[in-house]
């Protein structure tokens, strides 16, 4: 039996957790809803203040979903209850961030400034002070569009190990190489 999969999700209170005839999952909460479809083997079951998920049979196919869609519900409850947040920092001379609106645009070092279209579901805020570097901070309910968000404005100028230079997560530690060694 999967060790993720048999652990219970304790709902929250203000949580509520519906199952459609179609196996659709449906999580409402305090800071907004989420849905998901569940493979039709995999029940999802409430049991007096915990939601258990259940698989049919032992086959690679049905073990590999069942740690999978607990993982994917235990993320749902805990996105419209507390949310999620990501932090990254622009490390480097010149490198600013402005967030207007939905759009986030980006002086990397590059010619050109890049303007990002964030999708609705993320709020976004961009803090520059004095001293430190710039930092971009990403608000969502939905813990995969904010992870795929955060890592395409890290793709937009990865870190680089020489200087450390490029756009990284705020408690992300890049390895640093030495540069050229001096000739005889």
């Amino acid at each position: 039996m999967s060790r993720i999969g048999k652990k219970l999700i304790p709902v929250a209170s203000g949580v509520t957790l519906t199952v459609s005839p179609t196996n659709e999952v449906s999580v409402k909460g305090p800071k907004g809803e989420l849905k998901l479809n569940v493979d039709r083997d995999i029940k999802v079951e409430v049991k007096d203040g915990n939601i258990e998920i259940t698989r049919p049979t032992d086959q690679i196919r049905h073990r590999a979903m069942h740690g999978l869609y607990r993982s994917l519900i235990a993320n749902m409850v805990v996105g419209v209850t507390d949310g999620f947040k990501k932090t990254l920092e622009l490390v480097g001379v010149g490198y600013r961030a402005a967030v207007t609106g939905q759009e986030i645009d980006l002086a990397l070092g590059y010619s050109h400034n890049i303007i990002l279209q964030l999708p609705k579901e993320i709020k976004a805020s961009a803090t520059a002070e004095k001293g430190k570097n710039p930092t971009i901070t990403l608000e969502s309910i939905d813990k995969q569009l904010i992870g795929q968000v955060a890592a395409k404005l890290r793709s937009l100028r990865k870190p680089e190990p020489y200087k450390g230079k490029g756009v990284r997560y705020q408690d992300e530690i890049v390895r640093r190489k030495a540069g050229k060694s001096a000739g005889k």
